[in-house]
């Protein structure tokens, strides 16, 4: 044998099976095609076992690398490695047919050539599997985030992203569903849910990936936009195949239907925009289409984000009362305290700066401040001798995974010197389990202390006759969708439920108040099924705290 015609052929294996990821590719036998000639190789076998047990009970999987005819009769030379993941590998390298017999120098280049040939397929499992970990997520079996944006660059690239859309989606209210029939089988419905979807891609270009969770995003056609979001709206998966019970699943989505590349957009733009789109829909509905609008919408949000610290520190928010009115007297009987928004020479909507603090803890900060300001009024009231009245103050439910909630509210009472019946603290009903036990910890330990409570929106959710059986509320307010609307077709239902919900809650000895109140017909409603407080615009709007004062003072009376 030639050395200079072995080290040239050595020399060109290594150099092509460094450029192939997958030694098991077809082209590896084009690459080893000239080394095998050289050291008379006719056919290269491999056998790979999982382990030992498998070796044993003759479980494998076989691949020849390489055949240019050798005779199993002939000479060969086999070889067996076991991996550090104490996988078995077996190569068997068999004499070419009507070649000399192998030297010993022969054998020991073939030696070698079975170790380069071994290190190569055990990077190209390193490089699968580092791939694998890298872009897939292992609980569920296929892609992650980082294959998205890998396929979106790689769409932004070859100038076709164009005809591609992204698709945000949070399957909706699963953390119940695990409740309700077990995460097994909870994983099993989410993956069957996620096949279906994958069923309707080519998967050349499109992809389901799992952001966390149940968060996931696509990459997919324009033309499959519309069965994909059918689907979305909702379907019945089977919960195993044993059995035909089904259960609903459905889902919160964003889109971006990307444009042309007249308007180029980066990868990131791509992602922030179907995520932007996918947040205003878990606070909206269903389905929303990102737009021109939306970017408009967030960067108000961002400046509102941005803007909110340096304005609580300048106290730019501003305390706002809307009465509550004795129906038999037509009287004040109490007030609830609302903010506002005084920036750059205007007022500013609580609906357009009170959601966007909800998004994080900020509505917290802001809640403490109105509660603050609050005191600060009453504490005034009283040590000029004026009229005082009982103050509802919101707290959203943000608060509620507070262990310290209730010192903090004490605290801030407290530091005013004011009696805490002149406090009342509005929450609204809640969603999960744990924020029930929340709830139930921050109204018990109100109650203790003398503060009021009141149930807000009530009505309007789905757990509220729970809700009053378990805590001990000291004021139901019944949401405005209880009072009768000419615009709906079941009023007659809507008066029926507002006469025996305040039946209810008057026999178990709470207070009950409507708000909303906005027509004649609302107040007489209220006033024939003995509902003795009203909160709405039929009274009043919310005031500053310089007209509430004063109608207060003036022990202003409302016209019958």
């Amino acid at each position: 044998m030639n050395t200079n015609e072995y080290l040239t052929a050595l020399e060109k294996f290594i150099n092509g099976m460094y450029l192939i990821p997958d030694t098991l590719a077809p082209e590896t036998s084009e690459i080893m095609e000239d080394l095998c000639y050289v050291l008379k190789i006719g056919k290269i076998d491999f056998v790979a076992y999982d382990n030992e047990a498998s070796e044993h009970m003759g479980l494998f999987r076989s691949y020849c690398f390489y055949d240019c005819g050798g005779s199993c009769d002939g000479d060969y030379i086999t070889r067996r490695l076991i991996t550090p993941d104490e996988n078995i590998a077996v190569y068997k390298i068999i004499l070419r047919d009507g070649a000399d017999e192998w030297t010993q120098l022969d054998r020991a280049r073939i030696e070698i050539f079975i170790s380069l040939l071994s290190t190569f397929n055990a990077r190209a499992r390193l490089l699968k599997l580092t791939h694998r970990l890298t872009f897939f997520d292992g609980e569920l079996n296929m892609y992650n985030l980082r294959q998205f944006m890998k396929t979106v660059r790689q769409l932004c690239k070859e100038e076709i992203i164009e005809d591609y859309t992204a698709v945000y989606f949070n399957l909706k209210r699963f953390s119940i569903v695990n409740q309700q029939i077990g995460r097994e089988n909870g994983t099993r419905v989410m993956k069957k849910f996620i096949g279906m979807i994958d069923d309707l891609l080519d998967h050349k270009h499109e992809f389901v990936c799992r952001i966390g969770g149940d968060n996931f995003i696509i990459i997919l056609e324009d033309t499959k936009l519309e069965p994909v979001l059918k689907l979305l709206n909702g379907t019945g998966i089977t919960i195993d195949d044993s059995r035909s019970e089904r259960i609903f699943i459905s889902a919160t989505v964003g889109v971006y239907v990307i444009p042309d590349m007249d308007s180029f957009v980066l990868p990131t733009d791509i992602m922030d925009r179907v995520s932007m789109a996918f947040h205003i829909a878990k606070l909206t509905q269903d389905v929303v289409f990102f737009d021109d609008a939306l970017l408009t919408r967030s960067k108000r949000n961002n400046d509102i984000t941005a803007s909110f610290p340096k304005a609580l520190e300048d106290e730019e928010f501003l305390v706002y009362y809307q009465p509550k009115i004795a129906l038999d007297g037509r009287n004040i009987a109490g007030a609830e305290a609302l903010s506002r928004w005084f920036h750059n020479g205007r007022l500013i909507s609580p609906a357009d700066f009170i959601p966007v603090l909800e998004q994080g803890r900020d509505i917290c900060k802001l809640d403490f401040y109105v509660l603050d300001r609050v005191c600060r009024d009453i504490r005034r009231w009283l040590d000029t001798g004026r009229k005082v009245v009982r103050i509802s103050v919101n707290l959203s439910r943000r608060h509620l995974s507070d262990m310290d909630l209730l010192d903090r509210i004490v605290a801030i009472i407290d530091r005013h010197n004011v009696p805490h019946e002149l406090i009342e603290i509005e929450l609204t009903e809640t969603t999960t389990d744990v924020e029930f036990k929340d709830l139930k910890r921050t109204i018990s330990g109100l109650h203790t202390t003398g503060i009021s409570t009141s149930v807000d929106d009530f009505g309007i959710g789905y757990s509220s006759l729970n809700l009053i059986k378990e805590l001990p509320w000291n004021v139901l307010k019944l949401d405005k969708s209880l009072l009768p609307d000419h615009n709906s077709n079941n009023d007659v239902q809507k008066g029926i439920m507002f006469k025996y919900i305040v039946a209810m809650a008057q026999e178990m000895g709470l207070e009950c108040i409507a708000e909303g109140v906005e027509t004649k017909e609302h107040v007489d409603l209220l006033t024939s099924n003995c509902c003795k407080l009203a909160q709405g615009y039929y009274f009043d709007k919310p005031l500053p705290v310089e007209e509430f004062e004063k109608r207060l003072y003036d022990n202003y009376i409302y016209d019958k």
